[in-house]
C-alpha cells in the first residue's frame, strides 16, 4: 500500500508539473517585430477589416464616436460574460503598450504582464496576421482619441477565473493551419486572409465544441446566438445561395437579395466592411464561394 501510495503521489505530481509547464503563456518570438515599422494609413484598413470598433467602441456609439475605443460591450457565453476593455491609446487603455505587446495579444493571446488573455479576443484567428499588419494597426490605433473609461472585469464563475487553464485551452484550439487549405487565386487568398485572419467571421458563424472552441469541421455552418436569441445564419456554399456579387453588395450596404437588411451586431460588421475597398469585399465573397 505504501508503494502504491508513493506511486500515485509521484504520478500526480508529475502530471501537475507537466500541466503547469504545458499551460504556461508563450509569447511571440522576441525578434518577430524587430525592424517592422507601422504605417497608419495601411493600419486603418486592418482596423476596419479586423472589426476592432465593433466590440471595443462603447455599445451605443455612433458615427465618429466608434473610434473612441472605450470598451464596455458585453459578450455573453456559456462560460460567463466577457466585457470588452478600453483599448484607446491612453493610460486606461493600451497607451503604454509597445508594438510587441500588441503582437503578443493578437498573435499569442498573452498580455504585456505575461498572463493569458481570454479568447473573447479572437486570437485564434488573429494569430494568422502578418507582423506588418500588426505594426500598421498599432500605428493607426495610436492616432485615435483617448478614453478615460475604466475597463470592467469579466463576469466569470469559478473555475473559469483561473487564467492558467486558458493555456490548456490554447493547446486544443489554436491551429496554425488555414481552414481553406488551397487558395487557388490571389483573390481567394486575399479573401481567406480577410476572413480567417482579420475578420474572424467564424467566431459567430461557426458552431463550437464542448471546450468553446470553433468546430472547424463545420466551418461557417451557422451557430446558436450566444445571447440565446435565435441563430447566427450559415454562410457556407451549401446554405447560402447568394451570388458572389450579392455577398459583396451586402457587405457594403447591408441589403440582401431578398430586400431584407442586416440586423443586430451584423449592422456594425457591415459598417466596418463598407469602409474597405470593393476588391476586399469581392475577395471575401470569392472566399465564401470557394469553401468546400
Amino acid at each position: 500500500m505504501r508503494k502504491l501510495l508513493v506511486f500515485l503521489v509521484t504520478v500526480g505530481l508529475l502530471t501537475a508539473i507537466a500541466g503547469w509547464v504545458a499551460s504556461r503563456p508563450v509569447p511571440v518570438s522576441a525578434d518577430l517585430m524587430a525592424g517592422v515599422s507601422g504605417d497608419a494609413a495601411r493600419g486603418e484598413t486592418v482596423f476596419w477589416a479586423g472589426g476592432c470598433a465593433n466590440c471595443h467602441a462603447a455599445p451605443e456609439a455612433k458615427g465618429d464616436d466608434v473610434l473612441i475605443l472605450a470598451g464596455g460591450y458585453r459578450i455573453e457565453s456559456p462560460f460567463g460574460a466577457f466585457i470588452a476593455p478600453n483599448i484607446s491609446p491612453g493610460p486606461e487603455g493600451i497607451g503604454n503598450w509597445t508594438t510587441e505587446d500588441l503582437a503578443n495579444a493578437l498573435l499569442a493571446g498573452v498580455s504585456p504582464s505575461g498572463k493569458h488573455l481570454y479568447p473573447s479576443l479572437p486570437y485564434t484567428t488573429y494569430m494568422h496576421m502578418t507582423a506588418q499588419d500588426v505594426a500598421d494597426l498599432k500605428a493607426f490605433m495610436d492616432t485615435l482619441p483617448v478614453s478615460d473609461a475604466v475597463s470592467q472585469p469579466h463576469e466569470l464563475p469559478f473555475p473559469f477565473t483561473i487564467r492558467r487553464g486558458v493555456g490548456l485551452w490554447k493547446l486544443v484550439n489554436m491551429s496554425p493551419n488555414w481552414v481553406l487549405a488551397n487558395a487557388d487565386t490571389p483573390e481567394i487568398e486575399r479573401g481567406r486572409y480577410l476572413v480567417e485572419a482579420l475578420g474572424h467571421c467564424a467566431e459567430c458563424h461557426t458552431p463550437r465544441d464542448a471546450t468553446g472552441g470553433l468546430n472547424r469541421s463545420r466551418w461557417m455552418q451557422g451557430a446558436p446566438n450566444p445571447s440565446g436569441d435565435g441563430k447566427i445564419p450559415a454562410i457556407d456554399p451549401v446554405n447560402l445561395k447568394w451570388s458572389a456579387g450579392d455577398i459583396s453588395y451586402y457587405l457594403e450596404t447591408g441589403f440582401t437579395p431578398d430586400y431584407d437588411s442586416a440586423g443586430g451586431q451584423m449592422t456594425k460588421v457591415v459598417a466596418s466592411m463598407a469602409k474597405l475597398e470593393k476588391s476586399d469585399r469581392d475577395a471575401i465573397a470569392a472566399y465564401l464561394k470557394a469553401l468546400p
